[in-house]
């Protein structure tokens, strides 16, 4: 399979609707049937459809699952909790957005020895071992989990974040999901109102928060709904993971769906 660019000539900010969707448990979560469904529902309508993955996936992790799946190539990618903003080249290459990552990286300020440092040995932390550029991560055992990591975070003025009680990541002041969608939305010229945002844990919150409208899908960690249920633009779907993305575009009339 190879990533679709530009088809019909029409670029991500002239399709009709786009989709920003999180992956794990949501664009990957649901049946295997609604997961087909969407996934070809898609890749029929690439001239009217654009895609990004907004989620805490490496590159590397988005080039292996789209070569060697259905999963369908997206057009742009907001990997690494908001630190990796890339477009997808013809032939798969996933390339970062120097315009975009600039800030990013002076944000973080090559402070990750400095967060390892600050981390090690910390109780209830299992530092992950890919080497992420602009962000350090851990695995969290919450039974074990000193709350006083924050703290030592922010005296590195860097942001942390916690997600299904599972993972804990080390982030450059003010980068995550939502910021990072705003601004690569932005830079193409993707009016808002086209965007459906879509995610299932708390690493998704900033993304969901940030305005654009957004789902919040079926099976969603139950601290996320909390923080979402009185925000106006968020749509609370009860079908999981990809049976609530159809469900949302379909009750918000973003593009014709699939005939159920």
């Amino acid at each position: 399979m190879t990533k679709h660019e530009n088809i019909d000539g029409k670029r991500l900010h002239e399709r009709h609707f786009v989709l920003a969707t999180d992956l794990d448990g949501t664009f990957l979560g649901g049946s295997d049937e609604d997961r087909d469904t969407l996934y070809t529902w898609i890749e029929d309508n690439r001239a009217t459809i654009g895609l990004i993955f907004v989620t805490g996936r490496d590159p590397e992790f988005i080039a292996d699952i789209c070569a060697g799946t259905n999963v369908p190539w997206p057009d742009y990618v907001i990997g690494d909790v908001g630190t990796t903003i890339a477009e997808v080249k013809s032939g798969g290459a996933i390339s970062p957005i120097g315009a975009l990552e600039d800030d990013i990286s002076r944000r973080w300020g090559a402070k990750g020895d400095a967060v390892r440092d600050a981390l090690d040995g910390h109780p209830g932390l299992d530092l992950q071992p890919t080497p992420f550029r602009f962000r350090v991560s851990y695995d969290l055992r919450a039974d074990e989990y000193d709350p006083s990591a924050p703290e030592k975070i922010a005296a590195l003025d860097l942001d942390h974040l916690v997600s299904d009680n599972r993972f804990f990541d080390v982030l450059p002041k003010g980068v995550s999901k939502g910021p990072s969608l705003k601004r690569l939305v932005a830079h193409l010229g993707i009016a808002e109102e086209r965007v459906l945002a879509a995610g299932d844990t708390l690493n998704d919150l900033s993304m969901l928060e940030c305005g654009i409208q957004a789902v919040a899908v079926g099976g969603a960690e139950e601290a996320l709904l909390n923080r979402v249920r009185d925000l106006d633009h968020v749509f609370t779907a009860s079908a999981i993971g990809a049976g609530g993305i159809l469900e949302a575009i379909a009750a918000l009339d973003l593009h014709p769906t699939p005939k159920g």
